[in-house]
């Protein structure tokens, strides 16, 4: 029925505006300096978990295959922000199932001394030197043309580098056109 479709729509296009919204938001806390971090026990395994549970359905209606892994030495509780963690995990997770038309997507767990050491990857269409040189700018992306086939407001990663950098760490990337990405 044609008012089934206009309401799935309308859904849709809310659900995106709210999340540009809270980019905004968030990117605007950030730059004031007034986002505040926790530093709690986060457990690591079920916040892993979390994220690729969210993301699974996404995941299996583009065909791709999610999966985790955690290395045996990753502690079962790290000190952190369970919001922040998951949104950065959210973000990243999201953007791989985005630019990833076949294969796989993966969240894996691994211990770096102190720190805590993940790593998303894809089997999806991987960027050049120039692109990734730009992607952690706010308002820019990888595709900046008009006709870019993927939405989204170029915040995304912007937001995720001050988040990781909030919590102490560093985030970077790996890529090669049409061979993924790992961030």
């Amino acid at each position: 029925d044609d008012r089934t479709g206009a309401v799935m729509t309308i859904r849709r296009n809310a659900s995106h505006l709210l999340l540009l919204i809270n980019d905004i938001l968030d990117f605007s806390k950030i730059e004031a300096g007034k986002l505040s971090i926790e530093s709690v026990p986060v457990g690591v395994r079920e916040t892993l978990s979390r994220a690729v549970d969210m993301m699974q359905d996404r995941a299996a209606d583009s065909g791709l295959r999610l999966h985790y892994s955690m290395a045996p030495d990753v502690p079962a509780w790290c000190l952190g922000d369970p919001l922040r963690l998951g949104q950065i995990l959210m973000n990243l997770l999201s953007n791989a199932i985005k630019f990833t038309p076949r294969g796989e997507v993966g969240l894996e767990a691994s211990r770096d001394g102190e720190m805590l050491l993940l790593r998303v990857t894809d089997t999806g269409i991987g960027m050049s030197q120039a692109q990734m040189a730009r992607l952690f700018l706010p308002f820019e992306q990888a595709d900046g043309t008009t006709t870019r086939r993927f939405g989204g407001t170029g915040l995304g990663l912007a937001i995720t580098r001050r988040l990781v950098e909030l919590l102490g760490g560093t985030i970077s990337v790996t890529s090669e056109p049409d061979k993924g990405s790992c961030f």
